[in-house]
């Protein structure tokens, strides 16, 4: 009866003990795994955080389907620079998220149309927005600003060019300063963007 009682005991010691260890690996005990959740700052102007540029994907093609419903339209385009990377932002007026195609092409052709658009540097990216409308869709005055949008010399980013509607795809190109650049591609919200990082 005392040995039963005496392991039972030393089995109880055994749990709690292991309960009041560490969670970070010290006495023997399993690190807890947390998953750490970041979000870009909405600034174009904010500098990256340390090593964020080793975090710009590749250059393979991206997509992403928009919410059912979404209709938006481009209300701005800004071109700015980071620490490791320079950023390309479509700002979004109307409802829903957007999806999106994102690729290098060879050459720039306008849709719909057919016909090449001029773009500088010596890379193209093009972007396709989904889930787009024409403005009196939305209800969202369209941009109306530069075009081409130039971004800072000595960048990834060249210049943007164009925002048209056809058939509920905004199109628009980035010239890039090398073929081959990593970038990725992202949805901030309050407002909505579509946020393209291309690394330096």
């Amino acid at each position: 009866m005392m040995r039963a009682r005496s392991a039972v005991l030393t089995a109880i010691a055994a749990v709690v003990f292991a309960g009041c260890s560490t969670p970070d690996g010290e006495n023997g005990s399993v690190p807890t795994v947390t998953e750490t959740v970041t979000s870009t700052p909405p600034a174009e102007t904010t500098a990256a955080a340390p090593g964020a540029a080793a975090s710009k994907g590749d250059a393979d093609p991206k997509t992403a389907p928009p919410a059912q419903g979404a209709r938006l339209t481009v209300m701005d385009i800004r071109a700015g620079v980071h620490d490791g990377f320079d950023r390309v932002v479509y700002e979004l007026g109307g409802r829903g998220m957007p999806g999106w195609r994102v690729s290098y092409v060879d050459q720039a052709i306008q849709d719909g149309s057919g016909f090449p658009v001029d773009v500088a540097g010596n890379a193209i990216l093009e972007v396709q927005i989904e889930g787009s409308a024409y403005p009196f869709d939305s209800g969202v005055e369209p941009y109306d600003g530069p075009d081409p949008v130039r971004a800072q010399p000595g960048g990834s980013v060249v210049e943007v060019r164009g925002a048209l509607v056809f058939e509920g795809v905004t199109q628009s190109f980035i010239g890039v300063s090398e073929p081959g650049l990593p970038f990725s591609v992202d949805v901030l919200t309050n407002p909505t963007r579509l946020v393209i990082d291309v690394e330096r």
